[in-house]
C-alpha cells in the first residue's frame, strides 16, 4: 500500500472505547446474546479488556446494523485485540501455561474470524468493500471493480473520495489534489479526515505549491497535528511577514468551514 492510503476505513479511529461505566454490562450482554460469540474471546483474562470489550459490543450493533462498514470495523477491532492479545500471550511466565494456552488459541479464533470477514466481503459489491479488499488484501479484482464506480454517485462520499485519491497518489498529483479537496467537501465536520489535510500540505510543497502548502499545514495544526515546526517556516517557504498574515487568515477561514462541514476550495482564491 502507498503511503496516502487510509487506514479510514480500517485505521485509526477504529475503536469504540468510550466510558468504562457504560461497558459494566458486557458480561450480561455476552449471557443474552449467544451470537456474539463471547466464549471464545478468552473473557475472563485481564489482559487487554479495551479491545475486547469493543469487539463485543460493535459486534452487538453488527446484530442491529449488519453492513459492509461494520464489517469493516470489526476486522480492525480484531486485528487490534489479537495485536494485544499476542503480545500479552508472549510476555506471561511460562509456569501460566493455561493462561497462555487460552490466549494462543483466542488467537487463532481471532485469525479465523478475519478470514470469515473477508470471505464474506468478496460477496459484496459496495464500494467500501472493493475498496477494503484492494487496499487490505492487494485484491485486483476488487481494485478494477472499484475504479470502475469513479466518475458515480457510488463514490461521492468523503471516505470514497479519499480511497480513490490514493490510487492517484503517485499516477496524478492535480487529480490527487482535486480528489482530496473533494473528499473535505464532502465532510460533515463531525470526522474530518485529518490524513487528507496532511497530504494536501505534503503533496502542495512537492508540487512546489508553496502559499497551498502552507495554508493546509496551518489548518493541520489548528487540528493538533504538526506539519513543520514554526523554525522552519522561512527555510520551508520563506514568505514576508505580511504574506504569512494572508496566508493565516484563509487557513482560519477554511478550518473553520471544516468544523461547520461547509468546506469548498473556492475558499481558497487563486495565489
Amino acid at each position: 500500500m502507498n503511503k496516502l492510503q487510509l487506514a479510514t476505513l480500517v485505521g485509526l479511529s477504529i475503536t469504540l472505547t468510550g466510558c468504562f461505566e457504560s461497558r459494566k454490562n458486557t458480561e450480561q450482554l455476552c449471557e443474552a446474546n449467544a451470537a456474539l460469540r463471547c466464549d471464545a474471546l478468552n473473557v475472563n483474562d485481564g489482559q487487554c479488556r479495551i479491545p475486547r470489550t469493543d469487539l463485543i459490543w460493535h459486534r452487538f450493533e453488527i446484530l442491529k446494523n449488519p453492513s459492509d462498514q461494520n464489517s469493516i470495523k470489526e476486522y480492525g477491532i480484531i486485528a487490534e485485540y489479537e495485536k494485544c492479545l499476542t503480545l500479552a500471550a508472549q510476555i506471561q511466565p511460562l509456569t501460566q501455561s493455561e493462561r497462555k494456552s487460552k490466549r494462543f488459541t483466542t488467537v487463532v479464533h481471532l485469525k479465523e474470524e478475519q478470514q470469515r470477514i473477508i470471505a464474506e466481503l468478496q460477496n459484496s459489491t459496495s464500494p467500501q468493500a472493493l475498496y477494503f479488499l484492494w487496499s487490505q488484501e492487494g485484491d485486483t479484482d476488487a481494485q478494477r471493480s472499484f475504479l470502475q464506480l469513479e466518475g458515480t454517485p457510488a463514490l461521492e462520499s468523503a471516505e470514497m473520495q479519499y480511497a480513490l485519491a490514493t490510487f492517484y497518489t503517485s499516477r496524478d498529483a492535480d487529480k490527487t489534489l482535486r480528489l482530496l479537496n473533494r473528499s473535505l467537501e464532502l465532510s460533515d465536520g463531525k470526522n474530518i479526515n485529518i490524513d487528507a489535510i496532511k497530504s494536501l500540505a505534503s503533496l502542495n510543497l512537492q508540487q512546489n505549491r508553496r502559499e497551498l502548502a502552507y495554508i493546509w499545514s496551518q489548518i493541520a495544526a489548528e487540528f493538533e497535528v504538526q506539519t513543520a515546526s514554526k523554525n522552519n517556516h522561512r527555510l520551508l517557504y520563506g514568505f514576508t511577514e505580511d504574506k504569512y498574515q494572508q496566508l493565516d487568515d484563509i487557513a482560519s477561514d477554511v478550518h473553520n468551514a471544516l468544523e461547520d462541514g461547509v468546506y469548498r476550495t473556492t475558499m481558497i482564491p487563486a495565489l
